[in-house]
């Protein structure tokens, strides 16, 4: 009898694991599958499978996970439909020719720990939406075209590690609240259109590790209290229009030595301060 349930037991674990997705889901990967050219993937679905079958979908039980559709050549506009996948964990297109908005939606997906939507050719702004994707760890959007400024609500996001924007159309300035998130390790906004000044408040970046804000437009001193971030590995704030002295410690970290756009527009490295009271000017 008790090998008996156990078999039973095993049996609908089994089968658990193969259910099928609900009809509404499986409805909208279709949606995507149209809306990306899905007949002209490198890997292509069918349909008329089950769900569990298709490429790049991972399931728990009967539930969509993840989709990692990388270098699959989907062209067209991510669907608004895609933010109704509510235990959706994983979104990663990277590497594609998406084109059109990220969707408005997207706080609704509420489970999102990693969105990698970078290299393609999205546009429009960062939706403020994305403040209410508190679980997300990794955000990836570089290299596309994407503009407007940073929204303040990506303060919210208390457990992210990666922001990785470089290579867009982004303006503005780094909004207050990213100071706060204190997992922060890896924040990548070169070459955008940024502007302002680094807040002293950057040092409460604790876990910070790679830092590039190359090639923007952002202006002042450059905070001295870069030097308390005791993790940080790799830093690139050089080809913005930072003024002022810079520390020795600071300057060999950066990986161009603090070189900076004068006011005509002509590379100059900064003053580096020897010590609290003597510098050597700058060489043009």
């Amino acid at each position: 009898m008790r090998n008996l349930f156990t078999f039973i037991l095993t049996a609908f674990a089994s089968l658990l694991m193969v259910a099928e997705v609900s009809s509404s889901d499986k409805a909208t990967l279709v949606k995507l599958y149209h809306a990306t050219n899905g007949a002209n993937w490198n890997t292509k679905w069918d349909i008329t499978t089950p769900v569990s079958t298709w490429f790049g979908v991972k399931l728990e039980g009967d539930k969509i996970v993840a989709i990692n559709l990388k270098n699959n050549n989907l062209v067209g506009e991510i669907p608004s439909e895609i933010v109704t996948l509510a235990d959706l964990q994983v979104l990663n297109l990277h590497k594609n020719k998406i084109s059109g908005k990220i969707p408005s939606e997207l706080g609704n997906l509420k489970k999102l720990q990693v969105l990698d939507l970078s290299f393609n050719k999205l546009t429009g702004a960062i939706p403020v939406s994305i403040g209410e994707n508190v679980n997300l760890v990794n955000i990836s959007l570089f290299m596309n075209r994407l503009s407007g400024e940073l929204p303040s609500q990506i303060g919210n996001l208390k457990k992210l590690e990666v922001l990785s924007l470089f290579n867009n159309e982004i303006e503005g300035q780094i909004p207050a609240s990213l100071y706060s998130v204190k997992t922060l390790k890896t924040l990548l906004l070169n070459s955008n259109q940024m502007t302002g000044n680094l807040s002293p408040k950057i040092a409460d970046l604790v876990a910070l590790e790679n830092l590039s804000l190359f090639e923007n437009n952002f202006v002042g001193q450059i905070p001295f209290e870069l030097e308390k971030l005791n993790k940080l590995k790799e830093m690139n704030i050089s080809y913005n229009k930072f003024s002022g002295l810079t520390s020795r410690k600071l300057a060999v970290l950066d990986t161009l030595n603090m070189t900076m756009m004068n006011e005509k527009g002509v590379a100059v490295l900064l003053n580096v301060s020897m010590d609290m009271n003597k510098s050597v000017a700058a060489e043009d």
